[in-house]
């Protein structure tokens, strides 16, 4: 009796179709991109929020640009000292550096978007407000005059 399944007759599996393989990683890519936040600066200095009693939340995040002024961290005081200095993203910097900071994070900005960007200085509470005066004129200069300084709540 002959069987039905023959095995003589064997069949190659058919090729896998890849037409549709790029469309696939270019959704999975914008996947990633849409749920990947954006890393975080690591602070090199010491920021101890000033405390206030009427505060204001900033509401377009994507608009603020931070200024972090204080002394260098301990692990970097040996090398930076212990006087005030500003950080600008992940580098230390001087006040003459702020002007090209602000053009750099204002081109990276949509147009429409530049108008409204919010320069926020994180300054710790012991910082003078000589340095505070002084990053304050570089970005006048720079055109950066919308200004917000980061406090803390009183009591918290």
């Amino acid at each position: 009796m002959a069987g039905k399944f023959n095995k003589a007759g064997k069949k190659e599996m058919p090729e896998l179709n890849t037409s549709s393989l790029p469309d696939l990683v270019f959704a999975f890519l914008f996947f990633i991109m849409m749920v990947t936040t954006m890393r975080e600066v690591s602070l090199k200095v010491i920021f101890r929020a000033p405390q206030a009693t009427e505060l204001q939340k900033l509401e377009k995040k994507s608009l603020v640009t931070f200024i972090y002024v204080g002394q260098p961290i301990q692990e970097l005081r040996g090398q930076m000292g212990s006087e005030t200095r500003i950080q600008l993203n992940d580098a230390f910097a001087e006040v003459h550096e702020i002007q090209d900071y602000i053009a750099q994070e204002k081109s990276s900005m949509k147009e429409e978007d530049q108008p409204f960007m919010t320069v926020s200085i994180k300054a710790d509470r012991e910082t003078k407000m000589g340095v505070i005066t002084d990053i304050k004129q570089a970005l006048r200069e720079a055109w950066a005059l919308k200004i917000s300084y980061s406090a803390g709540l009183r009591g918290t």
